[in-house]
């Protein structure tokens, strides 16, 4: 647990703090000075001083899974506060569908050992499908028992929407206990539109993340829905959504959604900031979509920089880069100086892995039809599309480099069960073979590889690991272990950050164009993300929601 006592010669004195403030409230800047008492601003006065900081309230990322930087939330906090980040809308879904409410309970846990506000959310869909394998359920009986929890404070992503338009009983009563505890429904409904759309809104869905256009956003706010512009390390909407800050300030939101370490590094909702600054956008709506908007939305307790708020806030040397000079939560300088004054306590450890090696004679592909489904995978997309080939007259198909049909496979982490075995376009992989239990949203073992021999190396040595990322070539192997439910790991921001860019850096190196290879390998197996996907159960069409074959 986090003590303020650690504090105490910050927290029993008054403080005061000089800077130029940014007042998003009276939409004006000038120099102030704010006295704190304890926890709390006591008074907010103009006053003239030579400081050219600028003081702006704490920033909120609306929604993030934790779990995609790969590190834990103590170690998360630890690295968000030097960007300026004071608090978090977290659902913890990864690890709730590999750990269930134990993994819940493990994030809630963790993250109180650090001054970082998170505000966890009860994960709706575990499983996300019944087209996959997960380590654990969390039915309406027990979402009901964390809404009633003080620590949970939303229902996360209702990434079920086909649930939701055909009234299945157990999605409507997982939102109908969010309605009965007062707290907001979290959205998911990528490319939803018209009367599904409105049904879906009805139901009492109040945000959406997943807007990859301008026209798919304004419909969205205009049925009463708050749009989410998400900037991670594979989705990247800002530039087709940014508009939306001019047209609905008060309906617009900034997250993260997924962002692995390497770019938690660079920076985090301040990033966002400085680009929309840049972009000429309005400095006080810009701030308002990461700090008034979610604070009013989900009901946070985090400061706005009012006389008799939380005091949290962050000190800026310049609106266009955002660099971040000092970080304040709850009255406690958390950052400043290049230094951050806390460190997590130690974690402990769970897991949930329980399969077998697999062999090459498990994921040849046999000939079986005069045509076959490849999965077409884009740079910086989620989104996917399915394109038909040829099988030809071969007995055994293959991965063809030279037209980049690659062998993807998923392999069933929780038991021991055959492997699925597809092909998928646009990693461009020259040699090699890369897999990763980091899949969403089950975390089964899933791999790309240009040859078999590859493929079993790269899979079993993450079998070996009990979870992690493997890049194999002809022998070599290099991995990355996360030993905490096969997706995390406690060792520092920075040193996963550097071996996970080592990863990356040399897939690139066996051919791979993309910037993020294994993030966007991570959602080939999203079953609720358009258009072709894999799970361990097979080839899934999402247009559909079916299982399809690979032979047509």
């Amino acid at each position: 647990m986090f003590h303020v006592e650690q504090f105490s010669k910050i927290i029993f004195l008054k403080m005061k703090i000089y800077g130029r403030l940014v007042d998003i409230h009276k939409k004006d800047v000038y120099k102030a000075c704010i006295t704190l008492d304890g926890k709390r601003i006591k008074s907010i006065e103009k006053c003239d001083h030579t400081v050219e900081s600028y003081i702006m309230p704490g920033l909120i990322d609306s929604h993030i899974h934790i779990e995609s930087s790969m590190i834990t939330p103590g170690v998360f906090a630890g690295e968000a506060v030097k960007h300026g980040t004071v608090a978090v809308v977290s659902d913890p879904h990864e690890i709730a569908n590999i750990c269930g409410i134990e993994g819940v309970n493990f994030m809630i846990n963790d993250g109180k050992s650090v001054p970082l506000k998170f505000y966890f959310g009860a994960p709706s869909c575990v499983p996300a499908t019944s087209f996959e394998t997960n380590g654990a359920v969390i039915n309406s009986r027990m979402i009901k028992d964390l809404l009633d929890k003080d620590e949970i404070h939303y229902l996360s992503e209702m990434m079920n929407f086909p649930g939701v338009i055909y009234d299945d009983p157990e999605v409507l009563d997982k939102i109908n206990s969010a309605k009965e505890a007062g707290k907001p429904v979290d959205g998911h409904a990528p490319g939803l539109s018209g009367e599904n759309l409105v049904k879906y809104v009805k139901a009492g869905i109040s945000t959406d993340h997943e807007c990859s256009t301008i026209e798919e956003a304004r419909e969205k706010i205009v049925l009463g829905m708050k749009v989410l512009i998400r900037e991670g390390s594979a989705a990247k909407n800002l530039n087709n959504l940014k508009e939306l800050l001019n047209e609905y300030p008060d309906m617009v939101m900034l997250c993260s959604d997924d962002l692995h370490p390497e770019m938690l590094i660079e920076g985090h909702i301040n990033k966002m900031i400085a680009d929309l600054i840049n972009d000429g956008y309005n400095i006080f709506d810009v701030l308002r979509s990461a700090t008034i908007n979610p604070v009013n939305h989900y009901k946070l307790d985090v400061g706005l920089l009012r006389e008799g708020d939380n005091a949290d806030f962050i000190l800026v040397e310049d609106f266009q880069n955002m660099k971040i000079k000092e970080t304040w939560i709850n009255g406690n300088k958390v950052f400043g100086q290049n230094s951050v004054y806390f460190k997590p306590d130690r974690t402990w450890i769970i897991n949930n892995f329980n399969c077998r090696h697999i062999s090459k004679e498990e994921i040849l592909v046999k000939n079986t039809g005069e045509k076959f489904r490849v999965i077409q995978a884009y740079e910086g997309e989620l989104l996917t599309d399915q394109i038909i080939v040829s099988s030809g007259l071969a007995e055994i198909l293959e991965s063809d480099i030279e037209k980049d049909y690659l062998k993807i496979v998923v392999k069933d982490r929780y038991k021991d069960s055959q492997p699925q075995t597809g092909f998928i376009k646009g990693f461009t992989l020259l040699q090699g073979a890369m897999a990763s239990s980091v899949a969403h949203d089950s975390h089964n073992i899933i791999c790309v590889g240009t040859n078999d021999d590859d493929i079993v190396t790269a899979i079993n040595s993450i079998v070996d690991m009990k979870g992690g990322l493997a890049v194999s070539s002809g022998g070599s192997l290099k991995c990355l272990q996360l030993n905490i439910g096969g997706i995390l790991t406690s060792d520092s921001c920075s040193d996963t950050a550097a071996r996970y860019n080592e990863l990356n850096e040399l897939v690139r190196s066996y051919g791979c164009t993309m910037s993020s290879p294994f993030m966007t390998l991570a959602f080939m197996a999203l079953l609720v993300i358009p258009e072709l996907k894999i799970s361990d159960k097979g080839l899934f069409d999402v247009n559909k929601f079916a299982l399809v074959p690979l032979f047509i």
